[in-house]
């Protein structure tokens, strides 16, 4: 149960990170946080909905497509973490507003603050949803750290979000994956405790 408990709060803190970073500093320069992210800013750039229920709705979608091969707790897990995301994004975003806003310290803030709650998110056993499921997937099939696929898969999305809005933004896509990815691998490299695990596997 403590295990449990741990986890879960472990998941609530991953998940706030990311929707802090994304929320406060990443979506209001248009910057996608990742693959979700870019089809979320593509949604709210054609429908007018808001980036958190975007968001939302890319991840579960996503998410919904893997299930039967991640199985049904991993699953569980993740849209936990992609829900307490979509709540961030949206509390930070209208809660607080930064006056005079720098490109450059909301990409690296924005960044480190995605790819850290993305890796305390994957040190648990969870996706941080979307393309994050086929990165995590990926990873334990080839015995890799997910920060590598999940940048790949990532690209080809930022190319599509950028011809339709502006090349500018795979640009800085770029950047943030860059810098958010290191961060992740850095966070997954850490030994010093061993996660509780939530019965990932392969569908049989």
């Amino acid at each position: 149960m403590k295990q449990f408990i741990t986890k879960g709060g472990l998941v609530l803190v991953g998940g706030a990170f990311q929707g802090f970073g994304m929320g406060l500093f990443l979506f209001p320069q248009s910057i996608p946080s990742g693959g979700a992210g870019g089809i979320a800013i593509l949604i709210n750039h054609g429908f007018h909905i808001s980036m958190g229920l975007s968001l939302w709705i890319v991840n579960f979608t996503m998410l919904m497509l893997a299930v039967k091969y991640i199985g049904k707790r991993f699953t569980l897990w993740t849209i936990m973490g992609i829900t307490v995301t979509s709540l961030s994004v949206t509390f930070f975003a209208s809660i607080f507003s930064i006056p005079y806003r720098n490109l450059l310290f909301d990409l690296v803030v924005g960044s480190v603050f995605l790819g850290t709650g993305i890796g305390i998110l994957m040190r648990q056993g969870v996706s941080n949803g979307g393309v994050g499921v086929i990165a995590f997937i990926i990873s334990h099939g080839r015995n890799i750290l997910p920060g590598k696929p999940l940048f790949i898969i990532n690209c080809f999305i930022f190319l599509t979000t950028a011809a339709i809005i502006s090349w500018e933004i795979f640009f800085f896509a770029l950047v943030s994956q860059w810098i958010s990815t290191t961060v992740v691998d850095i966070i997954c490299r850490i030994d010093s405790y061993q996660p509780y695990t939530l019965g990932w596997r392969k569908k049989t």
